[in-house]
């Protein structure tokens, strides 16, 4: 097994504060969306995925979107300029 550190890469994230709709143009049909009001999904590469108030939605390095829980994302990233 070898030992493998990650590279420092720069990604654009939003902070969702549950308000809909989101800026993201990735966001289904509000109607047909059975999410309660305080989660939407939204298309990852793995298909839709649940982004729960709070969570971080990353654009990645190729311009796909995920959303990251607040804690991870805090220990995964700083914000430019810190």
């Amino acid at each position: 097994m070898c030992k493998y550190i990650a590279k420092r890469t720069m990604v654009e994230a939003w902070q969702w504060n549950g308000e809909r709709p989101l800026i993201f143009p990735l966001i289904g049909n509000w109607d047909n969306n059975p999410m309660t009001p305080e989660q939407v999904s939204i298309e990852t590469l793995a298909g839709y995925v649940d982004v729960c108030e709070g969570d971080f939605i990353i654009k990645g390095l190729t311009g796909d979107y995920y959303p990251c829980k607040p804690d991870i994302f805090k220990l995964t990233y700083e914000k430019e300029g810190e």
